[in-house]
């Protein structure tokens, strides 16, 4: 709740001219004393450390505000499968049994491809598959938008959280440098 700051002096001084012109409503009730400080105390400022030429200032937030990390959101995600086997296919000593590649595949094109891929697999009866995105390309930056690199990277662990494919899939991981590394991902499908 917002306190209310009271009048200035100027302010008083018209409603004071206004009451004795007005008649009362309530006549028998007391009237509330004005506020004995007619101006408001000001803020302090808030402290800015002094900056000397060759020294960097420290953002407020981290380089890339618009999401975070990929990689925390598919390492972070809860476990829904053993812990064993999870540990087994993060360290690469599982053999996926099926593999796509999306590289050079636009966003339309590589959508239908997961969804049918990912169900095909499930429906064979397989249990781990790699889908490769790619790293994405290294641009320069120069606009004040920042932009993600590998668009696919991005977007494909988002649609294998969405209907159908999230009754579908397990678990979705970060493939070992052996399959892949940061440009892949094994999802583990359920039986």
């Amino acid at each position: 709740m917002k306190r209310r700051r009271g009048l200035s002096f100027e302010d008083r001084e018209i409603w004071s001219r206004y009451k004795q012109s007005a008649d009362p409503l309530h006549p028998d009730q007391p009237e509330p004393e004005p506020d004995s400080n007619p101006m408001p105390t000001p803020k302090r400022p808030r402290y800015v450390a002094p900056f000397e030429m060759g020294s960097r200032a420290r953002p407020r937030t981290s380089g890339h505000a618009l999401l975070p990390s990929i990689s925390d959101q598919v390492n972070k995600a809860p476990l829904r499968m053993d812990s064993k086997t999870h540990q087994r296919m993060r360290a690469g000593k599982l053999r996926p049994e099926a593999k796509l590649d999306l590289h050079g595949m636009t966003l339309d094109v590589a959508h239908p491809a997961l969804t049918r891929f990912i169900l095909s697999a499930q429906a064979e009866g397989k249990r781990l598959v790699i889908v490769v995105t790619g790293k994405g390309k290294a641009k320069p930056d120069h606009g004040p938008i920042p932009t993600r690199l590998g668009v696919l990277k991005h977007q494909v662990p988002q649609w294998l959280r969405l209907a159908p494919l999230s009754g579908v899939v397990l678990q979705v991981t970060e493939a070992h440098r052996s399959h892949g590394g940061s440009g892949a991902y094994y999802v583990y499908l359920r039986r």
